[in-house]
């Protein structure tokens, strides 16, 4: 799933950089690094990856997602 999760989100949101990570693959936690991020709310941001995601979803059970411009 992890592998899955970090190829789904790097292919639909192009340039991105996806870190997934889960200990039971059950409960899942996601960092995503895009440029695409900049100027978007934080809803926009979280909508883009569980978009990105699609039909994933339904299989995780719980997901925590970090996203970021990368811009320090």
């Amino acid at each position: 799933m992890i592998k899955r999760m970090k190829e789904a989100v790097e292919m639909n949101i192009p340039g991105a950089v996806a870190e997934p990570y889960t200990e039971d693959d059950h409960h899942f936690q996601i960092t995503v690094t895009a440029s695409q991020f900049k100027d978007k709310t934080l809803i926009e941001q979280h909508r883009m990856v569980y978009q990105a995601l699609g039909s994933m979803m339904s299989e995780i059970h719980a997901l925590a997602i970090e996203t970021t411009t990368g811009d320090l």
